[in-house]
């Protein structure tokens, strides 16, 4: 087996970790992937953590004893995400994106692979230590931010669907009630796409009265699973709120269909005290 340079080694390591974020990696593992002595390994080591922690990428979570090793936490910094929502907030309110009865097109800032990716940073550093074991959402829209924060949570995706279908096998089907037009609907999700007791992440794109999302909360006590938290990306600020806990990215204040009019602020992740930043 080939004796690796340590140039060539530091780049091999940083995509191992940053591949597989949230694995304890031993130093074991690393020592005879590289042929070098735990000591370099540990070395290294301090070396990507300082650089992943002065830049904003995260940090390497060291867990001491036989059996230990080290993890990649993916994170952003408060600045980071006050940026990409401030984004955010210019992109929506684009007279454009008015649609016939008040809603907002949405499906491009979805399809926008590097937005999207960084959203789902943002859930995974505010959601880093609530020991996620997969994230719900609902389809279509809400699949990308799914992925994009699973990814870097490195846990499962689990999907809830409005129409069930036979390809899911045995589904859990609950009915859910808008909050605004009192419409009558139903919800589903595959008996083997979420382990029970599971602590689940809920992730959608865009909550209004928040009747999709407290659907999928019902749904997750159908599996005896704890919600262990809520994030959107958008939210359209409501009178009635079925949902009490949740972080929102931006918050669409107004949409004005005749005079072609949108106010969008930043959500309630940036407000007070709601989430601490940690440096």
């Amino acid at each position: 087996m080939k004796k690796w340079k340590r140039s060539t080694r530091l780049v091999d390591m940083t995509q191992q970790l940053t591949l597989q974020p949230h694995r304890l990696i031993s130093l074991s593992e690393f020592a005879n992937r590289y042929q070098a002595a735990k000591s370099s390994i540990s070395e290294d080591l301090a070396i990507l953590h300082e650089v992943f922690h002065q830049e904003g990428y995260g940090w390497l979570e060291t867990v001491s004893g036989a059996a230990g090793g080290v993890r990649f936490i993916p994170k952003t910094t408060r600045e980071k995400a006050e940026e990409i929502a401030e984004r955010l907030c210019r992109q929506l309110e684009s007279p454009d994106r008015i649609l016939p009865g008040g809603y907002l097109y949405l499906s491009d800032l979805l399809g926008d692979s590097l937005m999207v990716r960084d959203i789902g940073r943002i859930w995974a550093t505010v959601f880093a230590e609530e020991r996620v074991d997969a994230i719900m959402t609902v389809e279509t829209k809400g699949i990308p931010l799914a992925y994009a924060t699973a990814g870097l949570l490195g846990v499962p995706v689990a999907i809830v669907r409005r129409d069930s279908r036979i390809t899911e096998g045995s589904v859990v089907t609950i009915n859910t009630v808008s909050g605004s037009s009192r419409r009558l609907g139903s919800l589903s999700l595959s008996r083997r796409s979420l382990k029970e007791g599971s602590r689940v992440l809920i992730v959608d794109d865009f909550m209004k009265a928040g009747s999709t999302v407290r659907g999928m909360m019902d749904l997750c006590r159908e599996f005896q699973a704890e919600v262990a938290g809520v994030g959107v990306m958008a939210e359209l600020l409501a009178q009635e709120r079925l949902v009490d806990q949740y972080y929102s990215l931006v918050t669409v204040a107004e949409v004005d269909e005749r005079e072609r009019r949108i106010q969008v602020l930043k959500g309630n992740l940036f407000s007070g005290e709601a989430f601490t930043w940690k440096s």
